[in-house]
């Protein structure tokens, strides 16, 4: 009812549409949930996005960690709808649309499921047997373990002669071998640089073919070490004891 000038107009409530809007999205996510589910089984992932097609238009369900991220109605013709997201909810005349073709979702989701049945018929389920590199990491375990005695004794004549810990370093075949000691132990030794592989580390072997390629020019790498020590010797038996006394 209104007065002469158009004042105190009867307002129609819209709490009840929006109930009914809120009532209707809560059922779909719970649905959609369930499909993003059996998606995510299906996929073999946490996370996605599929599209199916029906006669009206498409529907995207993205979801992540079993939940829906959202559920997007697109028509043939006019504006798209997301009937479910983490933002505001759709209009409910867009909505109404949109649930008109909801049926044609969930029946182009199962045929999407039943596309996949006999997937796997006659697929082999025996298969050849693993050979084993026990044997194989057992001589690289050995071959390695030697490597590890002469290092440390090199580590331990590196010790007594040129401190507590340090680092060994000369040229095998143009390649940087490094002995890296502490104490009696060598901490690593590695060959071809920082970015090059360990021989000896405190994390694990190296790999087989790793061992064989390198294994050849340890002797070598012994060799050159052998002749520092008695270069080191050389020098100081060049150094009289006279030499070191103050003057007087």
């Amino acid at each position: 009812m209104t007065d002469d000038r158009g004042l105190d107009l009867e307002i129609d409530e819209a709490g009840g549409v929006a109930r009914n809007r809120d009532a209707v999205v809560s059922r779909v996510r719970t649905q959609a949930g369930e499909i993003a589910r059996e998606l995510a089984v299906l996929t073999g992932g946490d996370y996605g996005r599929e599209t199916f097609d029906t006669d009206s238009g498409s529907w995207t369900l993205a979801y992540e960690a079993g939940d829906v991220q959202y559920l997007r109605y697109e028509p043939r013709s006019g504006s798209e709808t997301y009937v479910v997201s983490s933002k505001q909810p759709p209009e409910p005349a867009a909505l109404d649309d949109a649930m008109d073709d909801y049926e044609a979702f969930v029946a182009a989701y199962n045929e999407h499921v039943a596309s996949f049945e006999g997937l796997f018929t006659d697929v082999p389920d025996e298969f050849p047997e693993v050979a084993s590199t026990a044997a194989l990491a057992a001589e690289r375990d050995r071959i390695v373990e030697r490597i590890r005695e002469v290092a440390d004794a090199m580590a331990s004549e590196l010790h007594r002669y040129d401190g507590e810990y340090g680092t060994y370093a000369t040229t095998v075949t143009g390649t940087r071998w490094e002995l890296k000691w502490d104490g009696d132990v060598a901490s690593y030794l590695r060959v071809g640089g920082s970015d090059g592989t360990y021989l000896l580390s405190q994390y694990g072997p190296p790999s087989a073919p790793d061992v064989r390629r390198l294994v050849g020019d340890v002797g070598a790498f012994v060799e050159a070490f052998n002749e520092h020590v008695e270069s080191v010797e050389a020098d100081l038996s060049t150094v009289s004891f006279d030499e070191l006394q103050p003057d007087q």
